[in-house]
């Protein structure tokens, strides 16, 4: 396996800490890839999200790829012009990752998974586009409303204490939800107390509102958080095997969308 880091910095700030981090499969296989949002509410990094969920997606013949973006971000769209240009990045480089650029996905857990969907919804908006849209949204218990469902940290710590309605629109992402929209999977549970489950029903009403093809599985139990939902990811939260099927599940989706055996 190669191992590779690549600094992002769409806007040429003077520093900044947003990475990519490779994992790319030996071999001359033509391979889709996968790029891993981590969640922890746009104030920090869940570890825990990252890159054991990219070797996942390795063992089962991805290229996987997990994204560091900023947290507390100045401006509010920084993250998501990040993940566009790690996007644009990996399609650029797919030549000598033997990568398929068409083939391409962008999974996001709880706040991570607002980026994914951000992306998702607004790619075609952005300076990197279409460079930068992803073949495939996959979404573990994503952030995804301002409304009443609404996860109040993720969106003060990337909106800031006092957003305009214009800012808290865009950011709702149930209501940006389009035919450009690609393919989603989405994975909750009823019993997450802290982004309640309505937050991925509304994404996959918009998306069946709007004809684009999703896939929805909601789990009965499991606190936010779970990951994998097995013992390397456990944080104390606790082992959920059922749950835990979320991640094949996704991989016979993604691998039937992507026609990957």
């Amino acid at each position: 396996m190669l191992t590779a880091t690549i600094p992002i910095n769409p806007l040429n700030l003077e520093s900044t800490e947003a990475q990519l981090h490779a994992y790319i499969l030996d071999g001359e296989r033509l391979r889709p890839g996968v790029l891993i949002c981590p969640g922890g509410g746009y104030g920090f990094i869940a570890d825990r999200e990252g890159e054991a969920v990219a070797l996942q997606f390795c063992a089962a013949g991805f290229h996987a790829f997990v994204l560091t973006y900023t947290v507390f971000p100045e401006f509010y769209r920084l993250p998501m012009l990040e993940l566009s240009q790690a996007v644009r990045e990996i399609r650029q480089s797919a030549d000598s990752w033997n990568l398929d650029p068409d083939r391409i996905a962008v999974c996001g857990f709880s706040a991570g998974g607002h980026l994914a969907a951000s992306l998702g919804v607004h790619w075609h908006k952005l300076q990197d586009a279409p460079d930068n849209k992803p073949n495939a949204l996959i979404l573990s218990y994503p952030v995804i409303t301002s409304g009443e469902y609404r996860h109040p940290g993720s969106f003060e710590n990337l909106l800031g204490p006092n957003p305009s309605p214009e800012m808290v629109q865009e950011m709702s992402l149930e209501t940006q939800v389009s035919a450009n929209t690609p393919p989603t999977f989405l994975w909750h549970t009823v019993a997450d107390d802290v982004v309640p489950v309505e937050n991925s029903m509304l994404f996959a009403a918009a998306l069946q509102d709007n004809k684009v093809p999703f896939e929805l599985h909601i789990f009965p139990n499991g606190p936010h958080g779970l990951s994998l939902a097995v013992w390397e990811t456990d944080d104390g939260r606790g082992v959920n095997p059922h749950a835990a099927h979320w991640m094949g599940l996704c991989i016979e989706w993604l691998k039937d969308l992507f026609h990957f055996a």
